[in-house]
């Protein structure tokens, strides 16, 4: 095949401009200068074509060749994704650094998966069975942990005219499906799929069970559902990359797509030094067996950063349509928004707020609109769900920023960061007072019947007791605490524990870094549990120091650090009922 050439006329940074390119598309990929760096068609203009370039452009210069593949941007989807680390074009780093050293050279073509690996595929059809897009054929075990289905590629129903079992390299025939039309279609181990073109799904559902992440504040206050969207803004230092480092290590998502976006190469170096050490919390194998590695980092190409969100999503589209549950992390979107802004002025095109393009709300909401809980393609009706979280990095941490507020507008969660409580030492460092979920009432009945029936109620009094607290304070700090009543005081306490006590959580320490729903249910319940009988013997008239010094609240304030034993947990209510009754036994003090 004879691939049409064009030729360059103008370099700007990443921008390439390049004449004699009729009969090019949009988003189709080229290969530019004689090094054939990567790049991506991004605007046509008669025979003149605007390329994004994913590679330094450094040395091109006019006149050199640009190459016309007339394919799409693509990615390699099949055995050997999980646990690799691509860069944002889908290069595996691992490999490239095992050839080539720690330098990765430009224009180098490695393909995305492993061209002399031989996977074992069990087939789940036999010959003779009709099959349509999306039906699973046969299953290969990637690792330990998953097994990684193959599914029937599209425009390829008819019947199986061949199926075979045994070792195979990803490029040979595994089967084949003639059609209706008799064409024969043969069948490999993977797909490739354009990185910009959603995967289809046969119906889009309601999300109705939450994602559990094991962090209390956002499970219990603000909780995201599995095939939701979620919005973590907040400025330098305040710990969005931990909040994301947590998500990967504890949600109970089966896959893990992380999308490092132009972050630092330190952030970057910690996660991949970190993930396989760590274990998955529910089988014991290395975390990385179910994660799949986008390292952008900020030193990379700038207009690599566009490439990786899409490279991340397309991936984990695809196992969300074995039927799997997936989160993606995009760590962070201000970056993405960064390259969209640079190309732009690149281009001369009228810029929008603080200079980002016009589109920019329209490419975010592309974006996280490719997430949900879906029915996937195939005559099986399976589930499966996609759930994003994307960082947001606001220059200090200004909220009003173009990309926080196009954000928001597309996503159902907001977990504000807040560098205040960072630098109180409170982590999450997530403000309880700006953050929102507008999942409560879809996962309600989740929450009913898996964890307690007073859970959602019990939730709702703690943010109101918060809010509460927020507004006393604001009076205490001009007339003094002392001037305020003693049930006002007591809600300052209250909210002092919730916060304290429940809301702050050790990343590090081996008992605390998870909660399972049913211990943050309970630690909750004990919390208000003293509140009201605080409330009781305050109307009863015992004196508050007396109340507020019971020893019981040393017991509350350490039940984080309980094993997840639902027994000593309820011991704890047990003994909050017990100081109450000895306080009782004691009698009033009306001194």
């Amino acid at each position: 095949m004879i691939m049409k050439q064009g030729k360059i006329i103008r370099v700007a940074g990443p921008l390439v401009v390049a004449s004699e390119c009729l009969g090019a598309k949009m988003y189709d990929m080229v290969r530019v200068g004689h090094l054939g760096l990567i790049g991506e068609i991004i605007e046509l203009n008669n025979d003149q074509a605007y390329i994004q370039v994913y590679e330094d452009t450094t040395g091109i210069g006019p006149g050199e060749p640009v190459i016309l593949t007339g394919k799409s941007l693509s990615v390699e989807l099949g055995p050997g994704l999980l646990g690799s680390i691509y860069d944002g074009i889908q290069r595996p780093l691992d490999i490239i650094r095992a050839r080539y050293g720690d330098f990765v050279s430009r224009g180098i073509e490695i393909p995305a998966l492993s061209r002399d690996r031989r996977w074992k595929f069990i087939p789940l059809k036999k010959k003779g069975e009709k099959v349509v897009p999306g039906d699973i054929i046969g299953y290969v075990q990637e690792t330990p942990l998953i097994k990684h289905f193959v599914m029937v590629p599209e425009r390829s129903e008819g019947e199986i005219v061949e199926i075979k079992q045994g070792e195979f390299l990803v490029t040979e025939t595994i089967g084949q499906v003639k059609k209706d039309s008799g064409e024969i279609k043969e069948l490999n181990l993977f797909q490739v799929w354009p990185v910009r073109k959603q995967r289809p799904v046969k119906e889009r559902l309601v999300p109705s069970e939450p994602l559990v992440t094991g962090q209390r504040i956002l499970d219990t206050l603000f909780p995201l559902a599995k095939g939701g969207t979620a919005c973590v803004p907040g400025p330098f230092g305040s710990g969005k990359t931990v909040v994301q480092h947590q998500l990967a290590k504890w949600s109970n998502a089966q896959i893990i797509v992380y999308v490092a976006c132009g972050e630092r190469g330190n952030e970057v170096a910690d996660l991949l030094l970190s993930f396989p050490e760590l274990k998955d919390p529910t089988t014991g194998r290395p975390l990385l067996e179910r994660t799949i590695i986008i390292a952008n980092t900020s030193n990379m190409p700038v207009a690599a950063r566009e490439a990786s969100i899409y490279t991340g999503m397309t991936i984990a589209e695809y196992f969300r349509d074995m039927g799997y549950s997936v989160a993606l992390m995009a760590d962070s979107s201000s970056r993405w928004a960064e390259a969209l802004r640079e190309i732009s002025g690149r281009m001369e095109e009228m810029p929008g707020d603080e200079g980002y393009p016009a589109y920019l709300a329209s490419r975010l909401a592309e974006f996280y609109e490719r997430a949900g809980k879906v029915v996937c393609l195939g005559s099986d009706n399976r589930p499966g769900d996609l759930s994003v979280i994307g960082a947001v990095s606001p220059p200090g941490g200004d909220l009003s920023d173009p990309v926080v507020q196009a954000t928001l507008k597309v996503v159902k969660v907001f977990w504000a960061l807040d560098d205040r409580l960072a630098n109180m030492r409170h982590f999450p460092a997530i403000n309880w007072l700006q953050s929102y979920s507008l999942y409560r009432d879809s996962i309600k009945k989740f929450w009913a019947e898996k964890v307690a029936e007073d859970f959602v109620d019990l939730s709702q009094e703690a943010i109101k007791l918060l809010e509460l607290e927020s507004e006393l304070q604001e009076i205490a700090r001009l007339i003094g605490v002392e001037s305020l009543s003693f049930k006002e005081r007591l809600i300052l306490e209250t909210a002092r524990s919730i916060r304290e006590d429940f809301l702050h959580q050790n990343a590090y320490h081996p008992q605390d870094t998870y909660t399972s729903l049913r211990k943050q249910y309970l630690m909750l319940r004990a919390i208000l549990h003293f509140h009201h009988q605080a409330i009781e013997a305050l109307n009863e008239g015992y004196e508050f120091s007396k109340i507020v010094s019971l020893e019981v609240r040393e017991r509350i304030s350490r039940m984080k650090y309980l094993p997840e034993d639902e027994g000593a947990l309820l011991e704890v209510e047990k003994e909050i009922d017990d100081a109450f009754k000895k306080l009782s036994a004691e009698g009033k003090d009306h001194a």
